[in-house]
Order: structure tokens, then sequence, then C-alpha cells
């Protein structure tokens, strides 16, 4: 061991002395778990004996206004981090819900009417409205003004158009949601 590892060691050994209970208290003041406030402290200790930064000490052991920041900052941390993470249940391996294959194979049905639709308007006066509206609700990333500005129109004519195509998709096609099978 070097000699600054041998002081590390020495501070240490006087901040447990001297400042134990006193960082537990700081601690457990912030969590108000005896458990998780000794695992603070302890996380601290190890933070110091693991660093050996001189620039940590004060006096004959450690400045202790670092040691309550640190105290706080990894308690703010892991408070972040628990609700992050959430548990899986006792139950969570049943079948809350029986997948539905009537509803799916609906809501596919209509996607295809759509489609079709959409392809049969090509065909008609209204084929602009058709194309915009392809372009627009089969693009995810697609909004209205990156549509218009792709295209050379305006905001304005690309709205009205997307919004003719929905209203004649709308009249011709039964929604799956509002409408379910007898």
């Amino acid at each position: 061991m070097n000699k600054v590892q041998l002081e590390n060691n020495k501070r240490l050994e006087t901040l447990y002395k001297q400042s134990h209970n006193w960082l537990i208290a700081v601690a457990y003041n912030l969590c108000k778990d005896k458990e998780v406030a000794e695992e603070l402290v302890g996380e601290l200790y190890l933070y110091f004996a693991e660093k050996c930064n001189p620039s940590l000490w004060y006096l004959n052991s450690f400045n202790l206004m670092y040691a309550h920041s640190f105290i706080r900052s990894r308690f703010f941390n892991k408070t972040k981090s628990d609700k992050r993470k959430t548990g899986l249940s006792d139950d969570y391996d049943e079948v809350e819900k029986e997948y539905d294959l009537d509803t799916d194979e609906r809501l596919e049905e209509a996607y295809n009417q759509i489609v079709a639709e959409l392809k049969n308007m090509e065909r008609t006066r209204a084929w602009a409205s058709s194309k915009l509206y392809q372009l627009y609700a089969f693009d995810k990333d697609m909004t209205l003004e990156k549509l218009a500005s792709n295209i050379g129109i305006s905001k304005s004519t690309a709205f009205l158009q997307t919004k003719k195509a929905k209203l004649h998709l709308r009249a011709t096609i039964k929604n799956p949601f509002k409408h379910p099978p007898d």
C-alpha cells in the first residue's frame, strides 16, 4: 500500500468512529428506512475507500458536507431508479382476457376495405384526395405539414384533401369499433 492509501484508511477509520451515527441519521432523515440508510452510508464508505482522493479529506477525516451531498444524491438517484422499475405481480402468467380472434378479423377486414376503397377512389375524380390520404395515413412519420412541403402544396389544401378522403371512407365503410358483429 502506498502512503495515500494508508492515510485514506486512517481517515476512514476516524470517519467511522467520529461521524458514523451522524451519517446514519442524515441518511435516515432522507429515506425513513434504517436498512436503506445503512446501505447509503455503506456506499459512502466504499466510495471513499475506492477513490482515495485527498481532495475529499478535511482535518483528520473527510469533508462531511461532501459526505452529506453524496448520501443525498445517491438516495435521489435510487428513488428515481426504483420508480422506473416495476415488479411482476404474482399473477403475471395468468391470462386475463382471451385473445379475440373475431375482433382481429373484423379490424383486418375493415383495413382491407379501406385500402380497396382508396384504390377505387384513384379511378374517380377523387384520385388526388386518395393519393394524399394514402401518403398521410400509411407513413407513420408523415404529418400534414410534411406532406404539404414534400409535394409543394399549401397546408390547407393537404388538410382539405385528406379530410375529403376521410369523410368518404367514413361514409362508405362500416366502423368495426362502432358496429360490432351481430
